[in-house]
């Protein structure tokens, strides 16, 4: 499975940003996805995950209700970022399971995907 992540850029403090990741090898037809992020001189840590057919959505508390996670037919993943933050100043990565579904106590943790994209910068300025 190869992931291609876009849609990063230079945002100011309460703007919006749309972030894609096209799914492309996977002989599936359906995969477990997820975005992570990476802040300078920080961990990677886990943002938002969605399961399989889509049905399940996971978030961190740092992003309920400003962040929406969503797939397509395709395997193309989304993540919809609303009143940004400067603490959201990072490298976004999309991740892909074809193995395990998501669940609450799993999706959280990087191990568990097998598939990662490049990243694409996030930056929000204050």
């Amino acid at each position: 499975v190869q992931l291609q992540a876009s849609g990063g850029g230079l945002v100011e403090a309460g703007e919006s940003l749309s972030l894609s990741c096209a799914a492309s090898g996977h002989t599936f037809s359906s995969l477990a996805m997820a975005w992570f992020r990476q802040a300078p001189g920080k961990e990677r840590e886990s943002v938002a995950g969605i399961s399989w057919g889509g049905g399940k959505t996971f978030y961190e508390d740092s992003v309920k209700g400003r962040f929406t996670i969503s797939k397509d037919a395709k395997n193309t993943l989304y993540l919809q970022m609303n009143s940004l933050r400067p603490e959201d100043t990072a490298v976004y990565y999309c991740a892909a399971d074809d193995v395990l579904d998501l669940t609450s106590s799993s999706w959280y943790q990087p191990n568990l995907y097998d598939h990662w994209g490049q990243g694409t910068l996030v930056t929000v300025s204050s």
